[in-house]
């Protein structure tokens, strides 16, 4: 008989080789307390001989939920992404959560299909790691009555259940940082993200100002591409720039080698923070002062507003938001 042809084993089935009842079998299989432990151990091992795989459909349509929470991201092959996942998927499992894990790549379209699958496959709760589209899924999110929480930014202040790092404190100390070093600051982002963006520039030209600089030397550029990048460095070398403020970790690994392929060292020619402390979990050759906050308890907060929404409790929209630190690893030149 090939797998395919296999029949799925049940309760009953496990019943009759073990000459329980099928109502002691549910029992033990449930560790419930009531069957003594050898009989459980006796009869669990039965059920794993056998092949007996719990029926998860079966249970959620019962109770009404299905344990499953899913969680849209931007994209995975971005580190800020896969280290706020395994969090996610740390602190759900814990409560008996399994996840659903779907990528948006910050795009309108794919963001609505993949929503949908969530949608279709019954999670309980969403977790959504917003773009400047989003407002379309949170609209789709509250008709078909799924609760939700916006995850490290959100797109209108007390619209929605939101968990975020102020991240305008944490450009803020980023900036100062270089300023201390004795640098002369610039920023430069690649990306467009709701929230973020707005809040990161926003730290820097506080620290630049109350350092007294003229807002002619408040320098910022958006570039699109590496050759831009490199063209901007370049260009702001001759004029006296010195420290680099970039959007995120990953820019500043991406400019750190752009700089050693054209002669440029860091951090005697360019002073460099980023912004997520991926290197707190990845160990990486290129040592990089940045901003982190606390992901654990970030993510455990975002868990328990969405369960408590889950469970039908209700209040005002949430906003809760981390304070962010500063860590040095030097690559300010300090």
């Amino acid at each position: 008989m090939s797998v395919l042809d296999k029949k799925r084993v049940t309760l009953q089935d496990v019943a009759t080789a073990t000459g329980y009842s099928v109502n002691t079998i549910s029992h033990a299989l449930k560790n419930k307390p009531d069957i003594a432990p050898a009989t459980r151990e006796k009869i669990q091992q039965v059920a794993r001989d056998m092949g007996y795989v719990r029926n998860e459909m079966a249970r959620s349509l019962r109770s009404g939920r299905t344990k499953t929470l899913g969680v849209i991201v931007g994209g995975m092959s971005n580190p800020f992404y896969g280290l706020m996942a395994d969090a996610i998927q740390d602190a759900a499992m814990k409560l008996g959560y399994t996840l659903l894990i779907l990528c948006s790549r910050d795009k309108e379209e794919i963001e609505q299909k993949v929503l949908e699958t969530a949608i279709s496959r019954q999670v309980d709760g969403v977790l959504l790691f917003p773009s400047w589209s989003s407002q379309k899924s949170i609209d789709r999110l509250n008709a078909v009555g799924i609760p939700h929480v916006l995850m490290a930014r959100y797109l209108k202040e007390g619209q929605d259940d939101s968990v975020v790092c102020d991240e305008e404190k944490g450009a803020y100390l980023a900036t100062k940082h270089l300023l201390e070093a004795g640098r002369k600051p610039a920023y430069l982002s690649s990306f467009d993200v709701v929230y973020s963006s707005e809040r990161r520039f926003a730290g820097f030209l506080r620290a630049c100002r109350e350092a007294g600089l003229p807002e002619e030397e408040c320098r910022h550029a958006v570039y699109e591409s590496n050759e831009d990048l490199i063209a901007q460095v370049l260009q702001w070398k001759e004029e006296g720039v010195n420290g680099l403020f970039m959007f995120c970790d990953l820019e500043a690994w991406n400019i750190n080698l752009l700089m050693h392929q054209h002669g440029l060292r860091i951090p005697d020619d360019f002073a460099i923070v980023g912004f997520d402390n991926i290197q707190e979990s990845w160990n990486l050759p290129s040592p990089l002062c940045t901003i982190g906050w606390d992901t654990v308890s970030m993510v455990d907060s975002a868990i328990t507003l969405l369960r408590r929404r889950i469970h039908h409790e209700e209040f005002a929209p949430q906003t809760v938001v981390y304070d962010p630190y500063l860590v040095c690893r030097s690559s300010c030149g300090r």
